[in-house]
């Protein structure tokens, strides 16, 4: 996919005004976002917060969509003592909703307002596609092995001094036994919802969700 960058499309008067120029920029830009007023309606953000977001993603992504690599790189930066790159490459594909290999900034304001300002249900059914690897509407023990996994890597060991090597899997080994109810070997979006809210440790992560987005 050619990407035309951002700085080419923007206005000629140094004297438009930010909001002008932003509008401007939207509507020629190769791949061009919807209108701040629908993204105002599909999100939680206000259309002087989405002006904002806008211009710190069109400065990160001048061509108006993010690929993975370009998203590991930017998230790299949040969490230097670790590796995040197992944990961004899921985070991506969350992010990509219609799996095309690029997140543009509908899907990242979307994702952003589930996760900043969403009500619990959908935090819950954005976390279930994240440890749904595959998509197929099922959550395996592997999949959120692989997950658990990706999140100690990006925390860094010095974070967790006195865990062993295999906490991530103890860890899953005690959540899914909870969540798997009929204990078929996978987890659906029901008993992963149901799990959680009777979790009062997984409730209170809920509302910091943020910090490891």
């Amino acid at each position: 996919m050619k990407l035309l960058p951002c700085s080419a499309a923007k206005a000629s008067s140094p004297a438009v005004q930010n909001s002008v120029e932003d509008e401007l920029e939207m509507a020629t830009v190769r791949h061009r976002p919807e209108a701040l007023e629908l993204l105002e309606a599909q999100s939680k953000f206000t259309k002087k917060e989405l002006q904002i977001l806008y211009r710190g993603f069109k400065n990160e992504c001048p061509s108006g969509v993010v690929n993975e690599e370009t998203f590991k790189e930017i998230y790299s930066q949040f969490f230097p003592q670790g590796d995040s790159t197992t944990y961004a490459h899921f985070l991506f594909n969350a992010f990509d909703t219609d799996h095309n290999g690029a997140v543009s900034f509908e899907d990242f304001i979307k994702g952003l307002s589930i996760l900043l300002r969403g009500t619990v249900q959908e935090k819950l059914n954005w976390a279930f596609n994240l440890y749904d690897i595959n998509k197929d509407g099922f959550i395996t023990k592997e999949e959120m092995l692989d997950i658990m996994k990706a999140i100690y890597d990006m925390m860094g060991k010095c974070t967790y001094p006195v865990l062993k090597e295999d906490a991530p899997r103890q860890h899953v080994e005690t959540f899914f036994q909870k969540m798997d109810k009929n204990k078929d070997g996978v987890v659906t979006i029901d008993e992963f919802i149901e799990s959680c809210q009777k979790d009062e440790n997984i409730m209170r992560s809920m509302q910091l969700f943020e910090n490891v987005i």
